[in-house]
């Protein structure tokens, strides 16, 4: 099989020789084999594994794709995989709560009825927490930023978060996914309280369903580039040497 030097592999991509190094060092890449000068020899399957790993991080992040890629070459394809399967299940999840925003607008500044029945039942700090897959700190951060605006148990004095709390909620957890700062947030959320103009929520929105369809497109991608590379690892490999 045909050798590559990193620069060879660095200069497909455009990083460095030591990004080369560097992915190798981290597993994310299968280890090169030496000559007896120390130098690194890379073949087609360490090309493949590089497209594959910058391929996913678009789709998956940094830290997921390494895990994917660690994985697979620690012979657990099922971790692997289970590591994707979180992702497709938070863009679908995306997809959902940015469609129950949507939703939740056209009832505010049009006066419709939902779509989808909302759940009148109040939660408490944890439940909400739990729902949105964040921490009760996180929720007390918005709180604290004018996002989120929870009445107070008379008895108890603990918060109580109602239907619309939780709606308020859902949009700051996915604006803050698409990158917006806390403030920004807080002046979107006081817009839909008051059913005032809502420009700079539509933007945001389009702004984020832009960003989901980019992470969908990255995924079918990095889907063809891994698939390629697992059939590399299936198949013979004659260039590793016995240890």
């Amino acid at each position: 099989m045909r050798t590559l030097r990193p620069a060879d592999l660095a200069r497909e991509h455009g990083i460095s020789t030591q990004a080369v190094r560097n992915y190798e060092r981290d597993g994310f890449l299968p280890p090169a084999e030496r000559t007896p000068s120390g130098y690194r020899l890379y073949t087609e399957v360490h090309a493949a594994a590089l497209r594959a790993y910058l391929a996913l991080v678009p789709a998956y992040g940094h830290s997921a794709s390494g895990r994917i890629m660690t994985a697979l070459h620690a012979d657990q394809l099922d971790d692997a995989l289970m590591t994707i399967d979180r992702g497709h299940g938070q863009l679908l999840h995306d997809r959902e709560t940015l469609n129950a925003v949507r939703t939740a607008i056209t009832h505010l500044t049009a006066e419709s009825v939902p779509d989808r029945p909302v759940d009148p039942a109040p939660r408490t700090i944890g439940e909400l927490a739990h729902r949105l897959g964040v921490t009760p700190a996180t929720v007390r951060n918005w709180e604290r930023a004018g996002i989120l605006a929870p009445a107070r148990d008379p008895a108890t004095g603990y918060r109580v978060f109602q239907p619309t709390d939780t709606r308020d909620a859902e949009l700051a957890h996915l604006l803050r996914r698409g990158g917006y700062p806390l403030n920004h947030i807080s002046t979107v959320v006081q817009q839909i309280r008051t059913a005032g103009g809502a420009d700079a929520l539509a933007r945001a929105l389009a702004d984020w369903q832009r960003k989901l369809t980019a992470q969908g497109i990255a995924m079918l991608n990095a889907a063809a580039h891994l698939g390629h590379y697992l059939s590399l690892l299936d198949g013979p490999a004659p260039q590793r040497s016995p240890r």
